[in-house]
């Protein structure tokens, strides 16, 4: 793995941990940190790991944008930044790894969008949700797309619209986040989901994610098209076959892929 000034990156195993480390500013997301992070993620997508934690270090996840980073930009280096933020986020979604975030403390605005953003989420009791930019100046606007699509329409426009803080509980009730547990089981938890999540033929999971992220927002009739023929496609693929051969061989898998 890279060396970054504001991440700390580590493979263990199967699995590459993001790390932001910028606790002195809330991991508060800079041009330069964001670039950082989208680097670390093209790396590990490149990579053979089966799985990536996004984690923060210090009291919060994250406090979304680096507002001292913001206001020395004009429109078009604003532009730029939120542009970078967007890659970064649809990067996240097209790794072929297994994207988990492991939230303590706040994950406000951007940091809230970076949760979103992850395909899991597991979340410490003690963690806090908002798009506080409704409350504000700026409203959170490319924040509030992933996390429409995560929780709908009328939890967004409540987050959105007060900028207050939900907690961990209420993230979970609204979709938000996949598990919520006590502080000190945090890690354990991640790494618990993260190896259900992982398992399998790599090849047939990557192929899955991908073809979730495309149909997720289309019309019933065209989510089918998508699909059907990724489905058949993948039925020739080894792994489906190694899968089919041991169901009916009654044993258990050898994945090669």
């Amino acid at each position: 793995m890279g060396e970054y000034e504001h991440l700390l990156v580590k493979r263990d195993g199967d699995t590459v941990t993001i790390t932001m480390n910028r606790a002195a500013r809330r991991n508060s997301l800079s041009a330069e940190h964001l670039g950082e992070l989208l680097a670390a993620f093209r790396e590990a997508g490149e990579s053979d790991a089966t799985g990536i934690v996004l984690a923060g270090a210090g009291p919060v996840f994250s406090a979304g944008h680096d507002f001292g980073d913001v206001a020395e930009r004009d429109l078009m280096g604003v532009r730029e930044l939120l542009t970078l933020c967007t890659t970064l986020m649809r990067t996240m979604e097209s790794v072929s790894q297994v994207v988990i975030a492991r939230v303590h403390g706040l994950a406000t605005a951007a940091g809230c969008q970076l949760v979103a953003s992850c395909d899991l989420a597991v979340a410490a009791e003690s963690s806090g949700f908002a798009l506080p930019g409704g409350k504000g100046g700026w409203f959170c606007h490319t924040p509030a797309v992933p996390v429409a699509r995560a929780i709908g329409r009328k939890r967004l426009m409540e987050l959105a619209l007060t900028g207050d803080v939900i907690d961990a509980a209420t993230a979970l009730d609204w979709g938000l986040v996949n598990r919520v547990v006590p502080d000190d089981s945090l890690d354990e938890a991640v790494a618990d989901l993260l190896g259900r999540a992982t398992r399998g033929s790599r090849a047939s999971k990557a192929m899955g994610k991908q073809t979730l992220y495309a149909q997720l927002d289309r019309p019933e009739a065209d989510a089918y098209a998508i699909a059907v023929e990724v489905m058949a496609s993948a039925s020739q693929l080894p792994g489906a076959r190694e899968g089919m051969a041991a169901f009916l061989e009654k044993r258990k898998p050898d994945w090669t892929d």
